[in-house]
Order: structure tokens, then C-alpha cells, then sequence
């Protein structure tokens, strides 16, 4: 474990900062686990991948800081659309799009679609997470949570499309109505920082 122990987040998104650091710090505990440093430059996630963009992620940090780094790429897949937002799921709605006016071009296309009925709105977050080290070796995993769209935004809590995004392992709440612990224990993040708990333990 001692080669895991220091591990620098990719993300420069802070609430995945915070939801990353709290699952890592339940699953591994000991793990030093640090933020993105300030003045690094964004990536330019054009892969096609969840992967390839975790992979460009990772690879930008560990040749900043010379320290294993952790990379997510996650997003939403919608049956009805055909796959999307998919691996542009934050920029679903232009480069500069709000979280707002994501969920606002998803609730449209849907609208557009005629994909009115719960049955007609499955959907699923992908998480997938990306562990690269300095001398190259890196560890893939994947979580997933199924679930549907709701109709219109509820809750305050969580960020992205969490407002819409009603799990199906649920008591019918959005993500975005749940607290963070309830959100972790069966969310796609949560699910692949298991995963890659079990994998390092293992």
C-alpha cells in the first residue's frame, strides 16, 4: 500500500474534489490524498472515452507534479438520445454551459424526442477511474448506477444533473435531494472508487 499512499486529484472541479477525497478517505484510509494544484492549465479532454479522457487527465498531472494522480471521467448516457450527453456531458449545452443549461438542454431533448414516460427516460451515470503512476503503470475501473429522468429539477444538494437524475436503486429521490453519504453509498463515483479499493487491496 505504501506505493498508493500520496495520490494528487486530477479534477479541477471542486465538488468532485470533495466527493472524490470523502469516498477515498472511507475506502482507503491512509491514503494522502491531495487537490489539483492552483495554476495548472486545463486539459483538453477530446477523447471519444471516458477512458481517454481520464487517461489525458492523469498523464497532465502526473507530468506536473511527479506524484500518482487520479483521474475521473464520468457522464450521463441517455437512452432516448441515442448515448448522449455522454463524454460531453459538461459541455452538453455549449463550452461555457451552466449546470443549469445542461439539465435545461436535456430536459428538451427529451421533450423533443417524445420520451415522456419513465419508461422512455432511462438513463445512467458512468464513472470511470483512472489511477497513473509516475512510472507508467495505471489502474482502470468503472461504476455505474442505473436510473431515469425526471420530469422537471428537485433538490439542492449535489451538482450537474443530479437534480433529474432519479436512481433506480432509490427510494425515488433525485441524487440532488439525497445527502452526500446517501449519494456516495450507491452513486457511479462511489462505485468505482470501490472497485478500485478492491483491485489495490486485492
Amino acid at each position: 500500500m505504501s506505493q498508493f499512499g500520496r495520490v494528487v486529484l486530477a479534477t479541477a472541479n471542486p465538488h468532485k474534489t470533495t466527493e472524490l477525497a470523502a469516498v477515498l478517505e472511507r475506502v482507503l484510509s491512509g491514503w494522502s490524498v491531495e487537490p489539483r494544484p492552483d495554476g495548472l492549465p486545463d486539459v483538453i479532454e477530446d477523447a471519444d472515452t471516458f477512458v481517454g479522457n481520464a487517461r489525458l487527465k492523469a498523464q497532465a498531472l502526473v507530468r506536473a507534479t511527479g506524484s500518482s494522480a487520479l483521474a475521473d471521467d464520468s457522464g450521463l448516457v441517455v437512452d432516448a438520445l441515442g448515448g448522449a450527453p455522454g463524454v460531453r456531458s459538461s459541455r452538453f449545452a455549449g463550452e461555457k454551459a451552466s449546470d443549469a443549461d445542461n439539465v435545461n438542454r436535456l430536459l428538451a431533448d427529451l421533450a423533443a424526442a417524445g420520451a415522456t414516460n419513465p419508461e422512455e427516460r432511462s438513463a445512467r451515470f458512468t464513472c470511470v477511474i483512472l489511477l497513473l503512476h509516475p512510472d507508467g503503470t495505471e489502474v482502470t475501473v468503472q461504476g455505474q448506477v442505473e436510473g431515469v429522468i425526471a420530469d422537471q429539477p428537485s433538490g439542492g444538494g449535489g451538482f450537474g444533473y443530479d437534480p433529474v437524475f432519479v436512481p433506480a436503486e432509490g427510494d425515488g429521490r433525485t441524487f440532488a435531494q439525497m445527502s452526500a453519504d446517501e449519494k456516495n453509498s450507491i452513486s457511479h463515483r462511489g462505485r468505482a472508487l470501490e472497485r478500485l479499493a478492491e483491485v489495490l487491496t486485492n
